[in-house]
């Protein structure tokens, strides 16, 4: 740590930016900088793990996979988690990642300390009682206010989830969608375009025993099907668009009902080897069904041809300045196209209706949204940006997408 704190302090002397970047997750530039770049891979590990308090603290590089690993081999577990977890904690938690979740929330949620290096080179300790207007704001500081060093998580004793999965029709998932939101722990779906078909997912907390996937049928499942047959459909639909819609209702048909009961992130998470592009936006809950049947009409009567499922998850309202469910209770529409298909069309029509519903970007996936924008969604947005005018008031920690998303 002392040895960032002193880069850091060394590029203010060169008068040169600064930014952390993790594995390369995002799809925007929220990490490029053409001044010093640091890459934490030596900034990994367990720095502690504390049973009174129920809490684990990490170093800012570690890979959420060795998180959830060395947690589970300890008989404990986060709380909730996204679907992924290639990424570092640090860059997941500061571009916002999140799974689906009634009562819980996103990952930054679940910090409850976190050690910051700051534009002079000194290091913050911030949680709800030290530093509290920090810790409000760098849970999910998108790199702007510091570097984070080290995050501490509350976590609970390992426990278990079952997972059902089972295809359903678009118009009966809005249709009943506050009664399955309700009445299941983590809820999400998928909706096939040029279809009426999704396929739905409940995971909910189980007194066991444990069931996991088989291992033949998870490897058909989750890498020939979800994974070597859907990468096939993309080449073809990337070839000949005007099969897409027939490989869509074919592919909408192919994953089968099933249930499974394991640890949390063995069920949260799940391989992804398709390459794709990605924009997403969480609107309030409220406005979903509204909202993706506008999303369905434009897919209709547009010609465009999407081959790409849309992801739809939620999250219960969280007091995080800039998070995506600051202070309202979300939902999440994720658009995506086969990387090296042209997705522009696509997403700026979808753009066009998620803003129409306040709709507030993923900070680490595609969009267009500037701070005029972005002040107008987020109530405490000026919040963070005098905070960030006192941290970092030479803009140690600037770059071109931090200034078009928080100004100048």
């Amino acid at each position: 740590m002392e040895e960032l704190a002193e880069a850091v302090r060394r590029a203010r002397e060169d008068g040169l930016p600064v930014k952390a970047v993790g594995t390369g997750h995002s799809f925007t530039s929220i990490a490029a900088t053409d001044g010093v770049l640091i890459r934490p891979q030596l900034l990994t590990g367990i720095r502690n793990i504390d049973r009174d308090s129920m809490t684990v603290t990490v170093e800012a590089g570690t890979p959420l996979k060795r998180l959830n690993t060395v947690l589970a081999r300890e008989g404990l577990s986060l709380t909730n988690m996204g679907d992924i977890m290639e990424q570092t904690v640090s860059g997941a938690t500061s571009t916002g990642t999140h799974g689906t979740g009634r009562d819980s929330a996103s990952i930054a949620a679940q910090i409850k300390g976190l050690e910051l290096v700051t534009a002079d080179g000194s290091v913050l300790s911030c949680s709800a009682t030290e530093n509290p207007e920090v810790f409000a704001a760098a849970r999910l500081g998108l790199g702007a206010l510091g570097i984070v060093t080290a995050l501490t998580f509350a976590v609970e004793p390992l426990f278990l989830l079952t997972a059902r999965e089972e295809p359903m029709p678009l118009d009966r998932v809005l249709a009943e969608f506050d009664q399955l939101w309700a009445e299941n722990e983590h809820f999400e779906f998928y909706w096939f375009p040029h279809t009426g078909n999704t396929n739905t997912k409940r995971n909910n907390r189980s007194a066991g025993p444990e069931q996991p996937v088989g291992q033949l049928a998870g490897w058909f499942e989750d890498e020939f099907l979800s994974n070597g047959l859907f990468q096939v459909t993309q080449w073809v639909g990337r070839a000949a668009p005007a099969s897409i819609p027939g490989i869509a209702r074919i592919s909408s048909r192919v994953l089968s009902a099933r249930t499974y009961t394991d640890i949390p992130y063995k069920v949260f998470t799940s391989p992804r080897r398709v390459r794709f592009v990605e924009m997403e936006y969480a609107v309030p809950r409220a406005a979903l069904v509204e909202t993706l049947r506008e999303l369905q009409a434009m897919v209709e009567r547009s010609g465009l041809r999407i081959s790409f499922p849309v992801e739809v998850r939620t999250a219960p309202a969280d007091d995080i300045t800039l998070s995506t469910a600051s202070g309202r209770d979300s939902a999440y529409i994720a658009v995506h196209m086969y990387r090296g298909t042209p997705y522009q069309s696509y997403f700026t029509a979808a753009e066009r209706i998620f803003t129409a519903h306040e709709g507030r970007p993923h900070w680490g996936k595609v969009h267009t949204r500037d701070a005029e924008y972005l002040a107008r969604v987020y109530p405490r947005f000026a919040e963070f940006t005098a905070l960030r005018d006192r941290l970092d008031p030479d803009r140690l920690f600037r770059n071109d997408y931090l200034r078009r998303v928080l100004g100048s």
